[in-house]
């Protein structure tokens, strides 16, 4: 089974003090423990380096850099796909609905992936089956 990972989860099983943190500690825990493809994007390592070392400094972009990069297989975004990523965020006319998003919808849906893990509500909006299941609780 592959599993698509997005910033969101990165964030909250990185850190400690996110209210999510305890559900995103599992659910990671439990996909290490499984024969899962994670899978994830350019642009969500782009994303997430850069909240990293914002947020945390350089020392946590080393640490995801060393021991979080080498597990994932990375999708690498093309014109073509960034385009295909441009255009429904561009119709959504959302600006919650980020341009990393969009493509990332692009390549679940390209790849038929079954599940995403991520707290960000725009993957269950979009018909995903998403992990950790929050209900009411997502952000």
């Amino acid at each position: 089974m592959n599993v698509f990972v997005d910033t969101s989860a990165f964030l909250a099983v990185l850190n400690k003090n996110d209210q999510n943190h305890p559900p995103a500690k599992e659910s990671w825990q439990d996909l290490l423990s499984k024969e899962i493809q994670l899978v994830t994007s350019n642009y969500v390592l782009v994303e997430t380096i850069a909240i990293l070392q914002h947020r945390f400094g350089l020392s946590a972009v080393r640490l995801f850099e060393s021991t979080v990069q080498p597990i994932l297989t990375t999708v690498w975004v093309d014109q073509e796909l960034h385009q295909r990523g441009m255009s429904p965020m561009l119709t959504a006319n959302r600006r919650q609905l980020s341009l990393v998003d969009c493509i990332n919808f692009e390549i679940i849906r390209q790849n038929h992936i079954e599940r995403v893990f991520a707290l960000d509500p725009h993957f269950v909006e979009q018909g995903f089956s998403v992990i950790p299941d929050l209900g009411e609780a997502s952000t």
